[in-house]
């Protein structure tokens, strides 16, 4: 039967749905997935959960000071997925107790329902592995989440306010993971600009991004986007479009009608989803290629 709680179900019960390809290594004689893998597709899933989540896993449970550790899963078998099929993985957190939250899975090809899940999770301390409480603030989380409520924070400022929080993410981003020389990470343009971090439910830093006037440029109602960067674990759930989406909004309001940006080449794809295009020939900045790019507001 196709249920979850005794009534059909669909991906659009669902708040966090994860698309994934079938790949030959998966299937078996039968010529279909083989049934363990099911249990890789959620714990897949829940990956992603937490990315939605804008919490990076470990640094979020370390700082919890617990981890989560999985006392039972189910899976129920309705139907059965073969190569190449581009499946919908749905997760969502059921039910939160003292110290165990129960995780309810589906997975879909199209509106077809194959298989239901359910994985149930207990918060424990890493060393001892005994249960502990869940976090308050965990609890708030993932019941806002549920809700479809706000779970990020976006504030826009200046460098003195925002200073602390932006440049260590920059660090992060631009020094610590692309080798760029660390003298090049603060300039002149940062007292000028405009700056935008995003912070996660627990008030850290996942995301941020400037506004500057080119000071050599005649276009007047142009601003340059720069210093992108987004935390790693946060790549691919939206939180950088999020940011983009504000700084547009602020230069609207500046009177601006041009946004330019010099994108790093592997992050064309991201800026082009967001409205920009390329324009001439690609260049080396900070020792990596990159590529002008524009967008009309």
């Amino acid at each position: 039967m196709n249920t979850l709680n005794s009534h059909p179900i669909s991906p659009s019960d669902f708040r966090h749905q994860h698309l994934l390809r079938v790949r030959w290594s998966e299937i078996d004689l039968q010529k279909i997935v083989f049934n363990p893998h099911y249990l890789t597709y959620f714990d897949v899933a829940v990956t992603e959960y937490w990315r939605k989540l804008a919490m990076p896993y470990e640094q979020t449970l370390s700082r919890l000071e617990g981890d989560l550790f999985v006392k039972k899963a189910t899976v129920e078998f309705n139907g059965s997925a073969r190569l190449d099929d581009l499946l919908i993985v749905c997760m969502r957190c059921e039910n939160i107790g003292r110290s165990s939250m129960t995780f309810k899975g589906a997975i879909f090809k199209g509106s077809e329902l194959l298989i239901e899940g359910e994985i149930i999770y207990v918060f424990a301390d890493p060393l001892t592995k005994k249960s502990k409480p869940i976090p308050n603030n965990l609890r708030e989380l993932l019941t806002h989440f549920e809700a479809g409520q706000e779970i990020t924070v976006l504030k826009i400022g200046s460098w003195l306010e925002l200073k602390a929080d932006a440049l260590a993410l920059r660090q992060d981003v631009f020094v610590k993971e692309q080798g760029v020389p660390a003298e090049l990470e603060e300039d002149e343009y940062d007292l000028l600009a405009t700056h935008a971090v995003m912070y996660n439910f627990l008030g850290e830093p996942i995301c941020t991004a400037r506004l500057i006037k080119p000071q050599k440029d005649t276009n007047p109602l142009m601003s340059k986007v720069g210093r992108m960067a987004v935390k790693k674990e946060m790549r691919g759930a939206s939180w950088g479009s999020m940011v983009l989406k504000e700084i547009e909004i602020t230069a609207r309001k500046n009177g601006d009608n041009l946004l330019l940006l010099h994108a790093q080449l592997s992050a064309k794809a991201f800026y082009e989803k967001n409205g920009f295009t390329g324009k001439g020939q690609t260049f080396i900045e900070a020792g990596i290629e990159h590529l002008v790019m524009t967008k009309e507001i």
